[in-house]
């Protein structure tokens, strides 16, 4: 028998998906965004993304116990503006020094619904945790030109930065206050089989 002919195959159906076969995946910095956004003055939104993180999946033989981990710098967090990003990094906020990561990693599947996950998992924020929830959409699986299986997913999630110890604003003159309470957390993840 030839090779091919024997190779297990790297995907399978799970009711009505196309998912990959057990393994782990790492997340490709490359083709990855973990990108945030929070309404500044109540009238408009700041959007940013962190350009440093590991990230690994570990596809389970069931497939709803597969689990997540990713550890983000927050030293690289980018707003497209040196000042706001100073302000960002510092103590009144992530406290970069003092708190040189975020972590996260995945408790549970809890529903599904077509190709859409809800998601709970541990996100710690300045040496703060907290269960958060995630909807996460499968996105597909293929393989690249150079051999290398990949699968595609988005999350997103919204938490209240309040719940982590990161609470400085300003009261504005016309009410309301400066920068949100809730972050909205989107990521567009690509991932490659570990070999």
């Amino acid at each position: 028998m030839t090779e091919s002919a024997t190779r297990t195959p790297d995907i399978r159906a799970f009711q009505g998906l196309t998912i990959p076969t057990q393994g782990t995946f790492d997340l490709d910095p490359a083709h990855s965004r973990i990108g945030f956004s929070a309404r500044h003055m109540m009238v408009s939104k700041v959007r940013g993304r962190f350009a440093e993180f590991t990230g690994s999946i570990t596809v389970a033989d069931e497939p709803l116990e597969s689990t997540a981990a990713a550890v983000i710098k927050t030293a690289s967090i980018d707003t497209g503006s040196a000042d706001r990003d100073k302000h960002l990094t510092g103590a009144d906020f992530l406290d970069v020094d003092q708190f040189p990561e975020i972590t996260f990693r995945t408790i549970r599947v809890t529903a599904r619904r077509g190709s859409e996950l809800t998601v709970l998992g541990d996100l710690t924020i300045k040496d703060v945790t907290r269960e958060v929830e995630l909807t996460l959409e499968l996105e597909g699986v293929g393989n690249s030109p150079w051999g290398k299986q990949v699968m595609g997913f988005s999350m997103s999630a919204e938490i209240d930065r309040e719940d982590f110890g990161i609470t400085w604003n300003v009261a504005l003159e016309t009410g309301g206050v400066l920068v949100g309470k809730t972050v909205k957390i989107e990521i567009e993840g690509e991932a490659v089989r570990r070999d």
